[in-house]
Parts: structure tokens; sequence; C-alpha cells
């Protein structure tokens, strides 16, 4: 033994607690590589440095996004504070004199002003109340408990910051150098000012040959080889359940369970699989599910029909009741061409009834002589309700009473037609 110890850096599932996980975490804080990145590097730095494959990261952030919106400002914060590989210190110690970086000083305050930009839009508003918040945890989640496991692994080498030292010259002044290593002074100088030539000092010994120097290994290492996870067939399992345990509670009339939320819930579940795929090895199958589920989430959200109807039938239908008793209050159709004849009912007492399509053309024809009061209305299409017409994305409802051919005093009929997507008429016949 030589007495001398040798400095390691502790495991991470050592550390006491939250706060030298954090600590440990930002000191071995991973950098962004010149090679394989395809923006900044963020995914790529993070992949390889906890052996996780950067496609796997890449998408966690496309699905933190589109669900809640926090992958925007992750990724600026990652290029702001994640230092290059051949950095001293990130962009943003740069900008307050802390070291070197690739990234200008000015492009340092634009990357902050569109984080605080991106972070005030991702918490604005999504899906559901709260949902920016939730990415934000589940990423956070993932980065903690990644550091815990493996953060003792491929660990970066600190890049030598430079130092300047003095240069001497020729006639005793001198200038700063910006170098790594101290210059020997200048051949020929003396401080004396005397002759060079009467100084005869013996010659210094012969310099040591210095030991051979082993190259540096590689800052990255690539991941062990280990044995294929269940997570993605499991995960695809509990998708599937999710989703049609949605679609029957819609059914069953709880009006939460929309296509919006029953996507939402389960790329919710997608998502935790690609998590949990990331630790066990696996999973990665789940981003072909995911990539649909999050565009198709994103035009259910952004679109206007909020409201899409599940119950009903599918395809051409149709009801002609024959009796006031006969008309039923709540007329619902999921998709296809829907209509509904109300011309042949005798008059009688004042009735309503409410309309409801999901997807396509509905038509309801009322008598000649009847006075409705109507509400027509569609989340794209056109809305032709006797002479009143409106066109378009999220257009407000057309209502009004319209009394017929012989004016006041008909059938009084009050008349509700909803299309989440497609055309609404209403003429008599």
């Amino acid at each position: 033994m030589s007495g001398a110890s040798e400095t390691r850096s502790p495991k991470p599932g050592a550390l006491n607690g939250f706060e030298e996980t954090v600590k440990d975490f930002w000191v071995s804080r991973p950098r962004r590589p010149h090679s394989g990145r395809k923006l900044a590097g963020v995914a790529a730095a993070i992949g390889r440095r906890y052996g996780v494959d950067p496609v796997v990261v890449r998408i966690a952030l496309v699905v933190t996004t589109i669900f809640g919106g926090f992958g925007v400002p992750f990724y600026l914060l990652g290029w702001l504070f994640l230092p290059g590989e051949s950095d001293e210190v990130s962009g943003f110690e740069s900008l307050i004199g802390r070291g070197r970086s690739s990234v200008s000083p000015a492009f340092a305050v634009v990357l902050m002003v569109l984080t605080v930009v991106s972070a005030g839009g991702f918490l604005s508003g999504s899906w559901f109340d709260g949902g920016g918040l939730i990415s934000f945890a589940l990423i956070a989640t993932a980065l903690y408990l990644l550091h815990r496991s493996r953060g003792h692994e491929n660990r970066p080498a600190p890049v030598a910051a430079r130092t300047s030292y003095p240069a001497f010259t020729e006639n005793g002044a001198f200038t700063m150098t910006d170098t790594a290593e101290a210059p020997s002074p200048a051949r020929g100088w003396d401080p004396l000012a005397a002759d060079p030539a009467g100084w005869d000092l013996p010659d210094a010994p012969p310099a040591p040959e210095p030991p051979p120097v082993t190259p540096p290994q590689p800052s990255y290492r690539a991941p062990r080889r280990r044995h294929r996870s269940k997570a993605g067939s499991v995960t695809f399992a509990l998708a599937v359940l999710t989703a049609g345990a949605g679609v029957l509670a819609g059914l069953d009339g709880a009006g939460w369970f929309s296509a919006q939320h029953i996507i939402g819930l389960v790329l919710g579940v997608v998502g935790i699989g690609l998590v949990t795929g990331a630790f066990t090895g696996g999973g990665r199958g789940l981003i072909g599910l995911a990539i649909p589920l999050s565009i198709a989430g994103m035009v259910l959200t952004t679109a206007p029909f909020h409201d899409l109807n599940v119950r009903g039938g599918v395809g051409d239908s149709g009801e002609t009741p024959q009796s006031v008793a006969a008309v039923k209050p709540l007329y619902q159709h999921a998709a296809g061409e829907y209509e509904i004849n109300l011309a042949g009912v005798p008059a009688g007492a004042p009735y309503t009834t409410t309309v409801s399509n999901g997807a396509g053309d509905t038509t309801v024809i009322v008598p000649e002589t009847a006075d409705v009061t109507f509400d027509c209305r569609t989340g794209a299409g056109e809305v032709s309700c006797f002479d009143h017409r409106s066109e378009g994305v999220s257009q407000d409802a057309v209502t009004g009473t319209d009394t017929g051919s012989d004016g006041v005093g008909g059938q009084q009929i009050t008349l509700k037609v909803s299309n989440s997507l497609g055309n609404v008429e209403v003429r008599r016949g």
C-alpha cells in the first residue's frame, strides 16, 4: 500500500437523501456531445450519461410536449444549463462570467427568453387542468431515479480551465498569455541587465524522461446488454384495457370520458411504459404507438369538436315517429348520415327533442305549419336552419323561431340539433 487513497465519486444510490443526489446531478451534469445530436444534443447527452437510447429520450420529450407542454421548456433549459462536450461551463454560467462556453452570451439571453415564454405557454392550458405540472413532475422524477440508479456510471471528465500567465519579452516587458500551462521565461533575458556572456554557470542536469501517459478513457461507455424486458407488452396490454374501459364508461353515460380524455389516459399509460422501459431495457416498440396517439390527441384538443359523441349507431340511419308520444326526448348517433322526420307527427301537445350526431350530416324535417324554436350548431361544417345559415369552424349556434307559412298558431316544437363534425339542416316537409 502506498498510503495514498484513491478518490472515487460516490455512487448516487448511496447518497444521503434527495439534496445530495440533486447536488451530485449538478456536479456531474450530462455534456452535450458534438456527434449524435439532432439540434442541441440535450437528448443525446441524457441518453449517453445514463445509458438510455437517445431515441427514447426524444420520444419522451415529444410526448410531454403534447401531453402538458413541458417538453419544450425542458429542452431549452438543457440547452442553457448543460455544457458542451468541450466547454468549461454551460451557456448560463458563461453569461455570468464563470468560464468559457460555445453558447454565446447573446444566444444565452435568447434561450432564457424562449424558456420563459414556453413555460408560460405550458402553464396556461392543456388537455386537463394541471397537465403541464404533471409532465414536469414525470420528467423530474425520471431524471432523479436515473441519477440515483446510474449516476455513478459514465461520469463526464471535467474540462481544464484556461489560465493567463505572464510571458516575458527580450527587453524585460511582459504580456499575458492565455494557455493551460505556464510558459518558461525567454532565454537570454537577465533581470540584473548584466552581460549574459559574463555568467559561467554549469549546465542544468538533463530532465528525466516522463513516464508514458495513458490515454484518457472516453467519457461515454456503451450500456451493458440487459435481458429483454416485458415492459412493452405489459404496457400495451394496459393501454388496451384503459382504452376499452374508457369507451365503455363513455357508452354508459359518464360524460368525462370523451375521445380526448380517453386518448390522454392511454398516452399517459404509454408514457409510463416508455419511462419504465428506459430503466429495464425494453419498450422501444411503444414509440410506434405513442406517435399516432400524440397526433390524434393534439388534433382532438385543438379542434373545435371537444364533445365528440361516442354513443349511438354507426352508418346511415334515421327515425320517423308517427305521434307526439312516439317522439323521443333525445336522438343520438355516433357517425354517418342521420335523419329525423317529424313531418308526419299530428298536431298535439308541445314537445321538445334533441338530436345529436358525432360525425356526419344531420337532417331534421318538421311539419309545414309547426311553430319551431330551434338551436342548431356544428363543430365544423355548414348549418342551415330554415332561412338561417352559418358555415365554418367553431361558429356560434344558429337560434331563432320559425312559425311556418300560416304564422303563429301551429304545433309548438322546441328543437336542438348539434353535430361534432358535419352539416346540420332543419327544413319543412
